[in-house]
């Protein structure tokens, strides 16, 4: 079994297992990357390949994919609202 990182979403901090998905990550520290704009009902993960924008975060002031995004110790993850 590997170290864990330290990852932190939204200011909070999370461990992981390197190697996993940012979006895998995400899913289950939050159950759900943002909320939709007209009913604010929750959305997850669409495709988990790389294709849509549906988990589109910030990682390090970058625009990232969570699906397709490994975790790394130390970074800073910004999930809209």
């Amino acid at each position: 079994m590997s170290a864990q990182v330290t990852v932190r979403i939204n200011g909070e901090a999370f461990a992981a297992e390197p190697g996993t998905s940012l979006a895998s990550l995400i899913h289950s520290a939050r159950g759900a990357f943002r909320r939709s704009p007209r009913l604010a009902e929750p959305r997850g993960l669409f495709c988990g390949m790389g294709v849509c924008f549906e988990c589109l975060v910030t990682v390090d002031g970058q625009p990232a994919r969570a699906c397709i995004t490994p975790v790394r110790e130390g970074m800073s993850v910004e999930v809209q609202p």
